[in-house]
């Protein structure tokens, strides 16, 4: 559910604004309207130094976990600008690191020379220009060249010819070879001097440790500089009358809290403010207010987006069909339980992904479930392994997937849309009265209607509603007042006509709509059935491969290499089917809420997520 907001307008003098953002953001329950702030260059230049810093300690919690760490450093000040500073000289000795490391590598080939040896010679007269080329191409004009020139061959590389052309300043080479410029060292020194250049970058390890050590300052700075930003945005979003005498601010805090906001204004001195409730045209924000299962969802609605204020949180909602659909498209009950013990590890080691981890593990649990249901074990048959290979001879009533759930995934469809617009009607009932829900509710009574009389026989042909077939009365009625509501009463203020050729209409892209919505969720059964597929193939593979699937016979060495062979297929392989079906699973059931049922629920987003001033850490 939505959180109810009361909203407060604040009129103070100029002079005070400064305090009494500071007693807000103590007190920290009011979220300051700053809608339309644009940054200027001041307020850039902040931005800027704060995303500097943030990275600044990013790149030092990195560090931290490095080899190059050291823990008994000590702490140090000034640390933003030692980091910078150091960051800065390191960035130039991994250039020239790189640098000498593309020259050692590229002139090793030329062995062992001395760069100031070519010079001297280049002095008194005797040019050393160095070539490569194939050695295609080098056979072919050999002669012709050393009749024009003194070359000698010094290394052949992978078909690659490295000569030497030894000539006079004066003399022209043209050759159908690749010129290497004289480096500035040989290959040898360059290697030194990367050694050296690396040694230079250790000597930085104890000032980074220290800064490490001192990350607290740096959270201190940038909690601070938030804050002078959250200012500067209030303060120039703020409206200003008598000349910039006063300001006037619009706050937002929750229903249940604005007694104690109350309680600041009513102590606070020279503060009018005026209290009301949200009206339709105001950008309110929205906090969300769930129980323990549905709060596990909101991150993957909010992935999207929050739902406008007034309206209806669809978390509850969709967290079951989430959930279900995360199973069914897993669909394996080994995977499952290691999906969830992931989960569980990351919500023991990782405080701050503490809720994603229990979503996992919620994830993961109903995976395991389903599986279970399904009889599949890591590919495996659950009643191939009790000893029935025919599903339907096996005691368990286990579910076959592959032979009977593509009929339940269009069900499944069917059901959470209706579901969708059943919410709708509610709402849009509850808001704007029950007239405005009639062509929503005609197309949802004639849905309903065609599901029972028809739908249930193709999922189940003992599920008949004796009473109400496609060939009964009680059909026909219902299919007339839908069609009626649908046709005729869309618009209970405007011409009947027009409502009729309104209907029509509507009822053309609510069918193809429908038909689109419904077919979507055949990924359901092909995701699922594409994974278990997957599965068995590297089973299969594991032992085919390794002579296994024919048994093991007399135990020895053999026997033992077939074992790993089949143990590293199977790891490799249910390795990487378990992750990109967990993706699959994960992406998919979002795009079936965030399409289909968000659509036919009447969703209405916002971006302005509640968030209170309050004393950063």
């Amino acid at each position: 559910m939505i959180s109810k907001m009361t909203k407060y307008d604040f009129v103070l003098y100029s002079g005070q604004s400064e305090d009494f953002i500071e007693r807000l953001r103590e007190l920290g329950l009011v979220d300051i309207t700053t809608t339309g702030w644009e940054a200027q260059e001041d307020d850039r230049q902040l931005v800027t130094d704060i995303e500097a810093r943030l990275k600044a300690k990013d790149a030092l919690e990195l560090f931290r976990t490095s080899e190059s760490f050291i823990e008994s450093a000590g702490t140090t000040t000034d640390v933003f600008q030692k980091y910078t500073a150091a960051s800065q000289k390191i960035a130039e000795l991994r250039s020239d690191i790189g640098r000498m490391t593309k020259i050692a590598s590229e002139w090793s080939a030329w062995g062992d020379f001395s760069v100031e040896t070519v010079k001297n010679l280049l002095a008194q007269g005797v040019v050393l220009r160095f070539f490569t080329t194939q050695r295609s191409t080098f056979d072919a004009y050999a002669e012709a060249w050393n009749s024009q020139f003194n070359i000698s061959i010094i290394n052949e590389v992978a078909g690659i010819v490295y000569f030497v052309v030894v000539t006079d300043p004066d003399t022209d080479v043209v050759l159908d070879a690749m010129e290497a410029k004289l480096p500035q060292c040989d290959a040898g020194q360059a290697e030194a001097e990367v050694v050296a250049l690396e040694a230079k970058i250790a000597e930085f390890d104890t000032l980074l440790s220290q800064c490490a050590l001192s990350i607290s300052e740096l959270d201190a700075e940038i909690a601070a500089l938030k804050e002078r930003l959250q200012n500067v945005k209030i303060e120039e979003s703020a409206t200003r009358e008598a000349d910039g005498l006063l300001m006037v601010m619009e706050g937002w805090a929750e229903a249940e809290t604005a007694e104690k906001v109350d309680s600041l204004l009513e102590q606070y001195p020279n503060v009018v403010y005026i209290k009301s409730e949200p009206t339709p045209e105001d950008d309110t924000p929205v906090k969300l207010k769930n129980n323990r299962f549905a709060r596990l969802f909101e991150m993957i609605g909010g992935l999207y987006a929050l739902p406008k204020y007034g309206t209806l949180d669809m978390t509850p909602f969709f967290a079951p069909f989430y959930m279900l659909f995360f199973a069914i498209c897993l669909n394996d009950a080994g995977y499952g339980a290691i999906i969830f013990t992931l989960g569980l590890v990351l919500a023991l080691k990782s405080k701050a992904m503490r809720t994603a981890g229990y979503l996992t593990m919620v994830c993961g649990g109903a995976t395991t479930l389903f599986g279970l249901y399904t009889g599949s074990l890591f590919g495996m048959s659950i009643p191939a392994l009790m000893g029935y290979p025919d599903m339907a001879e096996c005691p368990i009533p286990f579910l076959d997937f592959q032979g009977k759930f593509f009929s339940w995934a269009l069900a499944l469809g069917v059901f959470q849309i209706l579901f969708g617009m059943l919410l709708n009607i509610i709402f849009k009932a509850r808001t704007f009265g029950i007239t405005s829900t009639f062509a929503l509710l005609g197309w949802f009574i004639i849905l309903v209607s065609g599901c029972l009389a028809g739908g249930l026989q193709l999922l189940n042909p003992a599920w008949v509603i004796p009473w109400f077939t496609t060939s009964s009365i009680a059909f026909y009625v219902a299919m007339g007042v839908g069609f009626v509501l649908m046709l005729l009463l869309n618009d209970v203020h405007r011409n009947p006509v027009m409502n009729f050729a309104s209907g029509l209409w509507d009822t053309y892209n609510n069918i193809t709509g429908l038909l689109s919505d419904v077919l979507s969720y055949i990924r359901l059964f092909a995701i699922g059935l594409s994974g278990g597929v997957l599965a068995q193939v590297f089973n299969s593979l594991a032992m085919g491969l390794t002579g296994l699937d024919a048994g093991i016979g007399e135990f020895g060495v053999g026997t033992i290499f077939q074992i790993l062979g089949a143990t590293a297929i199977l790891l490799v392989g249910h390795g990487i089917n378990l992750f990109m079906s967990a993706i699959s699973s994960f992406v998919h059931p979002m795009r079936l809420t965030f399409v289909e049922f968000y659509k036919n629920a009447g969703f209405e987003m916002t971006t302005r997520a509640f968030e209170p001033l309050k004393k950063e850490q």
